[in-house]
């Protein structure tokens, strides 16, 4: 991941209204595309020549993307506008090393402009991944040459084709190089005022995980003072203060490769898997990123597009209709409580509470206690430390006539945004 360099606009521990939606948008699919799903066995700073003439998705349809993204719940995608290898999937006028000079629409191609369309159509945000290293430019070397290279193929990516929601920076192969990163950064702004930016470059609105399993820690705060910022080592880079920094959690939707390739299909992850990793990232109030690799046709391979539709599927099974909503909870101070007359019951074996975020995070520990519908005493079924965004709290089913949220320690006054139970097994 991305190298993040001490920001230069020291933020309150206190969220941006595009931070905001940001985390409400939860799910989006990452997109590895590019010269890469054509050179089978290569990989990052391999140095084995790629040729553009292999380039040539015949049926690429973003369409397809964009739609079983939406389908299966996602509200954005990421696309690599540019990986490591140098090679723009737009036809840049910078290189010669782009869909151009390949024989995919006779050189008239242009994939970022069909992904952007189809996002837009689907209702998608729109996120753009762009790898300041360069393995094929022969400006790299040159710091200050390769700035405004730099500069003028983010302008073409950020002025031509309409707002876009998020810029992904990926540090890997980075280490060491010296960018202008105030230069940049500030004609990154002045071209798209209200995009986010992905852990580099000095000013960024939102933080990698720290791994590529799409796993969370727990707890998993938004204000940070120190961030990961590369898979090559466990160093953290330090902040000069508390900064909020939402994480998003990336993963691959098969084992080892982000590009396709046509030999790890059994590889391609569960249902079951894919749940999981949801509770573990969203579930944990960050953000999830599904990568997935569309093959040599343009299309996404069918056993990764039928896992991700299934996975959806069955997410929104799960939490579209709760047993109880947060408007039928009574509050007292810092507890919520809702409860059935004696001899009346219901199930549950989730809760999932969210914090109103506007003023920042307040929870440090909270329970979720459970009145057996027999009667008795309440019955811890969950203990968690952080709420943030989203805290899904699973637990076996039960059968009760009260449940309690009660928060146990917390920072300054709470404010929840919604609390809700619900009934998943069958």
């Amino acid at each position: 991941m991305g190298l993040l360099l001490k920001p230069s606009n020291m933020r309150r521990c206190k969220p941006g209204i595009r931070q905001l939606e940001f985390q409400d948008w939860e799910l989006g699919i990452f997109i590895h595309f590019g010269i890469r799903t054509f050179s089978e066995g290569h990989r990052d700073w391999d140095g084995k020549a790629m040729n553009p003439a292999d380039f040539n998705p015949t049926q690429l349809d973003c369409g397809e993307w964009a739609k079983a993204a939406s389908d299966a719940g996602a509200k954005y995608m990421v696309l690599t506008a540019k990986h490591h290898d140098g090679f723009a999937n737009w036809p840049s006028k910078y290189t010669d090393f782009s869909v151009a000079a390949t024989p995919w629409r006779g050189g008239h191609g242009d994939v970022l402009k069909d992904f952007t369309e189809a996002c837009r159509g689907h209702g998608l945000k729109i996120g753009l991944y762009y790898s300041p290293a360069d393995a094929s430019s022969p400006k790299y070397s040159d710091s200050k040459a390769y700035d405004d290279y730099f500069i003028k193929q983010i302008s073409e990516i950020l002025t031509g084709y309409g707002q876009i929601d998020m810029l992904w920076f990926d540090g890997c192969g980075s280490e060491g190089h010296s960018y202008d990163w105030p230069r940049i950064v500030c004609e990154i702004r002045r071209m798209q005022e209200k995009i986010l930016i992905f852990n580099m470059g000095g000013d960024p609105d939102y933080r990698w995980v720290g791994n590529e399993s799409g796993l969370a820690p727990v707890p998993a705060w938004n204000t940070v003072d120190a961030v990961d910022f590369s898979v090559l080592t466990d160093k953290k880079e330090t902040l000069k203060t508390k900064l909020w920094l939402p994480a998003e959690c990336d993963l691959m939707m098969r084992d080892y490769n982000w590009f396709y390739s046509g030999s790890d299909e059994d590889t391609v992850k569960s249902v079951a898997e894919l749940l999981g990793i949801y509770y573990y990232s969203v579930g944990r109030g960050c953000n999830m990123l599904l990568n997935i690799g569309p093959d040599r046709r343009g299309l996404f391979p069918e056993k990764d597009k039928e896992n991700l539709l299934k996975f959806g599927a069955e997410i929104k099974r799960r939490f579209s209709e709760p047993v109880i909503s947060f408007g039928q909870f009574k509050q007292e101070g810092n507890t919520w409580t809702y409860e059935v007359e004696d001899r009346k019951y219901f199930h549950l074996d989730h809760v999932v509470a969210e914090e109103d975020l506007r003023h920042g995070e307040s929870v440090h520990r909270f329970r979720v206690s459970i009145l057996p519908y027999c009667g008795g005493t309440n019955i811890t079924v969950y203990e968690g430390q952080n709420i943030g965004h989203k805290a899904i709290c699973q637990f076996p089913m039960v059968r009760a006539r009260k449940v309690i949220i009660e928060i146990l320690k917390s920072k300054g006054k709470v404010r929840m945004r919604k609390i809700e139970a619900f009934r998943t097994a069958c």
